[in-house]
């Protein structure tokens, strides 16, 4: 009987853990009501030197101490000037629409942050291939460099184009430079607490989601736009420096070259596949509301001052969604703590959302709940595959789950404006593509679950 079978026929009385035998993959390491059936790292003999392979095979991870809590901090930098700074799109979008970039439809401006997200994600396979042939450090240093210079040549731009390259471009490279080595590197530090340290780093990007709109939003009548993204970029600069300082790999780089087969090997998981296939979905629906509500709330008659703080209280609620999620995933499984925030997500978009009409208060009931489920999306992603994947390989999955999923960043703002301009300015069809996917998303990675534990809603996985 496969581990699949008998995690979904045994009978579990009273919530007690089950050790599952017969799988090299499952590992009964921590005390938990649950059952637990999570894959933990493993590794074909033969693939490294012994000294090499124990190495990697280590299930002893120190999960706390100085070294790697400050891992943990220069991660924490890393997501709030990424993700924390792509959270702020919807303020640019808006910035853009009505003022430096008002020539042109919603719909190619979008293309703008639509880049940004794509090369933040289609630079997976490349930067996770580097990671581990090399290590986090040299990464993070080269898209320091790319990032901020990116926003320094965006501050003195004024043309579309220029905007584009910049911004859209040079600086998003810079970012999947130094977002993915920050996030792979935590597996080796953390186990039973990988949950709650991916929740803690994944508040840098709520925090900066908070801090960059408010501070862009005021700066910009103050100083100009060209000094807001200075003085944007020269914070970004000083914490990746700590970052570059503090995140460091537990483990060797691993020097072996990624074999064709080694790439053809996770599309034939159909747990990999299920997993990415949900994620990509999930993307499409997820990142509209974080493009669009500022401009949305506007357009129905919202103040500009309150709509830009949408943006700060989306990513506020963000924070505590992610550090729940985080506990919860070290005491439920990642998948179950998952699936129920990403069906929330979606839910919450079309109970909430789609009938706020002129509603003030239900644009910020949104922002609020929509950040709060959300969250769980940065906080266990990373998470959620290396759950499924040998430790030799994380970098180099977690890139191919970030490639997948630049489908959906490079797509869906576009999708969504030309939603938009079919309508004729109606939010209805904008509204709907986004919490479908959302939900459509969350049923593929729930399909993951039942495919490795089955049905029981009491298995930690």
């Amino acid at each position: 009987m496969s581990t699949r079978d008998s995690a979904t026929t045994a009978s579990i009385p009273d919530f007690e853990k089950a050790a599952v035998a017969g799988d090299p993959e499952i590992v009964n390491t921590q005390p938990t009501p649950f059952t637990d059936t999570e894959d933990k790292p493993h590794e074909k003999p033969g693939t490294a030197p012994a000294s090499t392979a124990s190495a990697w095979n280590s299930s002893d991870a120190p999960d706390g101490g100085v070294t790697a809590w400050l891992v943990v901090f220069g991660a924490w930098c890393t997501s709030f000037c990424s993700f924390g700074w792509l959270n702020s799109i919807g303020t640019f979008q808006e910035y853009y629409s009505v003022d430096l970039l008002s020539q042109y439809s919603a719909g190619k401006i979008s293309w703008i942050p639509s880049l940004q997200l794509f090369f933040m994600f289609a630079m997976g396979p490349i930067v996770g291939s580097l990671y581990d042939r090399y290590g986090p450090r040299y990464l993070i240093i080269a898209g320091t460099f790319l990032h901020v210079f990116g926003l320094m040549m965006a501050s003195i731009s004024t043309e579309y184009y220029q905007i584009m390259l910049s911004q859209g471009i040079c600086s998003a490279i810079g970012v999947s430079l130094i977002f993915q080595p920050a996030l792979n590197v935590v597996v080796g530090w953390f186990d039973k607490k990988r949950g709650m340290a991916y929740g803690i780093l994944s508040t840098g990007s709520s925090i900066g989601g908070v801090i960059y709109p408010i501070m862009i939003s005021r700066l910009i009548p103050k100083v100009g736009f060209g000094w807001a993204m200075r003085i944007a970029a020269f914070l970004i600069l000083f914490l990746l420096i700590l970052a570059i300082v503090t995140v460091k790999s537990r483990f060797p780089p691993n020097k072996q070259h990624v074999t064709r087969k080694q790439m053809v090997v996770p599309f034939s998981e159909p747990v990999f596949v299920a997993l990415n296939a949900g994620l990509c979905l999930f993307t499409f629906g997820m990142f509209v509301p974080i493009n669009f509500f500022v401009v949305e709330a506007i357009s129905r008659g919202m103040s500009q001052d309150l709509a830009h703080y949408l943006v700060a209280m989306f990513n506020a609620a963000s924070l505590f969604g992610r550090l729940l999620t985080g506990f919860l995933a070290d005491k439920i499984g990642k998948y179950n703590v998952f699936t129920v925030a990403a069906l929330a997500t979606g839910t919450t978009t079309l109970a909430l959302w789609l009938p706020s009409g002129r509603n003030d208060g239900a644009h910020i009931a949104y922002a609020i709940l929509y950040g709060f489920f959300s969250g769980a999306y940065v906080s266990l992603i990373a998470g959620l595959v290396a759950q499924v994947s040998p430790m030799k390989e994380i970098g180099f999955r977690t890139g191919i789950v970030f490639f997948v999923n630049s489908i959906g960043a490079l797509t869906t703002s576009p999708i969504a404006g030309a939603i938009l301009e079919k309508e004729n300015g109606g939010w209805t069809g904008v509204k709907v593509f986004s919490g479908v996917f959302c939900i459509a998303g969350t049923a593929f990675v729930f399909a993951a679950r039942v495919y490795k534990v089955g049905w029981k809603w009491n298995v930690f996985f």
